[in-house]
């Protein structure tokens, strides 16, 4: 059992995370300011081994006592937010971070926990072809992205300077029940189900990698195991799908005509078209994607349906 402190644990794939790890038989100490992402269907004040700490991350003053890990999800993430409010963007995912590494390191390094930070491929920006690997440099198109890459050059300055022990993993679009309805999957359902047309950004051609939440949170778990302190890690299901792909997939789900279910609105600024990532090194650990889009939206539909 490994005592685990995890931020942002109420939001979408934070709360399959903790989920994961209490069905481990972890301790898990959930930081997390209770913003309107996060969820409300959540049992975790029923189980074991579970707290919840209400703060925002960027307002703690300590650290839990005997922390093995901090795996930080706390982050705003939505894109259209970030271009319109950045300034929430800045000071959750950068201060925030900022404040999380100044902890640990105020700690003896005999007592250090290993700082896990969630990030995401739209760090290295749009690619046309082939896929981008660890190694390859930061390039983001929109505030958000930006702030994430920010993140990860902070956390990369604290270990080369501080000696910390640090992780970064960086994934790719995840879906799954449980997400809020802001991001495209969960939008379009609940548009549709509500007799609206789903709103697509230009052509919706531009393509994303689209990884299960859970099947993203086997393998940062499994990091936690077997991965190697101060390395970087992208995972991604290596599954691509165009944006209208994807919500066309959603209307055939519902039975409904996929060239009526839509309306096409301007793009918006710093679009990027593809994002893919190489994720070889930690499929090299043991881990794959066990789930795909297709198996799983029927899934996804009836949960959606059964809460509304």
């Amino acid at each position: 059992m490994k005592r685990l402190m995890v931020t942002g644990g109420l939001g979408f794939i934070g709360s399959y995370f903790v989920d994961l790890a209490l069905k481990r038989g972890h301790q898990v100490i959930n930081v997390d300011k209770a913003t309107y992402a996060a969820r409300g269907d959540l049992d975790f004040h029923d189980r074991e081994n579970y707290e919840h700490v209400r703060a925002d991350i960027c307002d703690l003053k300590h650290l839990p006592v005997g922390v093995d890990f901090i795996v930080n999800f706390a982050a705003e993430s939505h894109v259209d937010n970030s271009i319109l409010a950045n300034q929430d963007f800045f000071h959750s995912n950068v201060r925030g971070v900022y404040n999380l590494l100044e902890l640990v390191r105020a700690k003896d390094e005999t007592d250090r926990p290993v700082f896990v930070h969630i990030s995401t491929d739209e760090v290295y920006g749009t690619n046309q072809e082939g896929s981008y690997t660890e190694l390859d440099r930061l390039n983001p198109s929109n505030p958000y992205s930006a702030t994430k890459a920010a993140a990860d050059q902070l956390i990369l300055g604290w270990k080369h300077t501080y000696g910390l022990p640090v992780m970064i993993v960086r994934s790719c679009n995840n879906y799954g029940y449980g997400q809020y309805p802001e991001k495209l999957l969960a939008k379009t359902i609940d548009f549709l189900l509500n007799g609206k047309r789903m709103t697509i950004h230009g052509d919706g051609t531009y393509r994303r990698e689209w990884l299960y939440a859970g099947d993203n949170c086997e393998a940062i778990l499994l990091l936690l195991e077997k991965g190697h302190v101060g390395e970087i890690y992208n995972v991604s299901s290596n599954e691509e799908h165009s944006v209208i792909e994807a919500a066309r997939m959603v209307a055939a789900t519902l039975g409904l005509d996929p060239d009526e279910s839509f309306a096409f609105i301007p793009n918006r600024p710093g679009q990027d078209l593809r994002y893919s990532v190489d994720c070889s090194k930690v499929r090299a650990l043991g881990w794959a994607p066990k789930m795909t889009l297709a198996t799983y939206l029927p899934e996804y539909v009836r949960l959606y349906k059964q809460r509304a």
